[in-house]
């Protein structure tokens, strides 16, 4: 018996004083930064003579008969007052709530009585008390649509022409699949590597370009970056639970492992294709109707082979369990393509810079967790060196991403 071994702690309870000694140091914090805050360190240092940091952001921008409404967000430091409203080089009375001053992040509209013009280009300018301006410019004066029955089944119709009908097309190529030898399946699984590949970057640069655009004290790209990563995990997670469930039952055809990743992927692509869908919706409710008709007809070319994504594990697979009906390819179609009729929905209707940026970093974030999932199932065994060594899975890597490239044109 070792005498020389130390007595374990006793469980000394977690009472008021356990509670009382946790709060403590948090009090003391709290305490500190209010001192901080209240003696204004810079304003010691500087002295009044130093102007205010002025930084005034217009988020939002409705058009209504006779009447122009501004969103804005004070995205600087210091207070800022609204002097005066330039509309067209003019100046122009205006009805600022809650008052003409903000705070810092201090949210508010400011309403312009003023005949703007339909399919005319307007500039607005608010000029602070301290003779700064902020201008944003109306490219196409189109009325704010209003949510109703009609735009919402307008923009439903959007989204299904656009994200459920392509990816059901898509979904079309599975008999055909199932019949190829395998060095045409490793092709294919291939080419659907390059298809995702391809959407993983052009989301992700969409998705900065989105971040870096917002008030800077959102702190757009944190937002992307801890959003993607977020996804990522939660699929990893999702992947693991249906995994684990899959291997605790006794019928082995109860979650097959072509099926959970045919789900993950129809997951990943909805994600994205909801910030598609917010993208349309968003052209049109700020009058871009040449901009909405270019991403409609473009994304509609490359959503069906995002179909094809989905079906190459199922394909794959031996397991007669992976062996879906019509039934099955309509969830994973419903799965990957309906996010693009809610985002739709948002994009005319909500038009939030940060929910935009948000909902584009679910989708890189999944689109990365999927082709992982893919490249994985793939190598198998020899390992990714190995794998990228065989012709036929670099050319359809190529071709992938070749068919993303010349569809994006017509987007572009």
């Amino acid at each position: 018996m070792n005498h020389d071994a130390p007595a374990p702690a006793p469980d000394r309870g977690r009472g008021p004083l356990f509670w009382l000694l946790a709060l403590i140091p948090l009090v003391l914090l709290g305490a500190l930064l209010a001192l901080i805050v209240g003696l204004g360190p810079s304003q010691l240092i500087q002295g009044n003579a130093v102007p205010p940091v002025e930084r005034l952001a217009i988020t939002h921008v409705e058009l209504n008969p006779g009447e122009i409404d501004l969103s804005i967000l004070n995205d600087g430091p210091d207070a800022v007052t609204i002097a005066q409203v330039i509309v067209d080089d003019a100046f122009w009375q205006f009805e600022a709530k809650p008052g003409p001053t903000l705070g810092h992040l201090g949210r508010g509209h400011v309403t312009i009585p003023y005949p703007w013009v339909h399919g005319e280009t307007h500039l607005v300018k608010l000029l602070t008390s301290t003779g700064l301006t902020f201008q944003h410019q109306i490219e196409v004066a189109v009325e704010t649509p209003r949510p109703s029955a009609r735009f919402f089944g307008v923009f439903a119709l959007i989204g299904l022409y656009v994200g459920v009908i392509p990816v059901a097309i898509g979904l079309l190529w599975y008999p055909l699949m199932s019949r190829i030898s395998r060095k045409g399946m490793q092709f294919l699984l291939a080419l659907t590597i390059g298809l995702l590949a391809y959407l993983l970057v052009d989301s992700t640069f969409d998705g900065l370009e989105a971040a870096a655009s917002i008030p800077g004290s959102l702190q757009g790209p944190a937002l992307f970056v801890f959003g993607a990563i977020g996804a990522y995990l939660a699929l990893d997670m999702i992947g693991g639970w249906l995994t684990r469930r899959r291997q605790s039952t006794t019928s082995a055809a109860t979650t097959p492992v072509g099926w959970i990743l045919a789900v993950l992927i129809a997951v990943g692509i909805g994600l994205h294709n909801f910030g598609e869908g917010l993208a349309i919706g968003s052209a049109f409710a700020l009058g871009e109707l040449a901009l909405g008709t270019l991403l409609i007809v473009g994304f509609t070319l490359h959503n069906t082979t995002e179909g094809l994504a989905i079906i190459a594990p199922l394909a794959r697979s031996s397991d007669p369990a992976d062996r879906v009906g019509v039934g099955g390819l309509i969830q994973l179609g419903l799965i990957g393509g309906v996010p693009t009729i809610l985002g739709a929905w948002l994009g005319a209707f909500v038009n939030s810079p940060v929910l935009a940026v948000f909902f584009l970093a679910l989708g890189v974030g999944g689109i990365a967790q999927v082709t992982r999932q893919i490249l994985k199932q793939s190598a198998g065994q020899g390992g990714f060196a190995a794998y990228l060594r065989e012709t036929h899975v670099v050319a359809g890597l190529a071709v992938g991403v070749l068919v993303m490239y010349v569809t994006g044109l017509v987007v572009g």
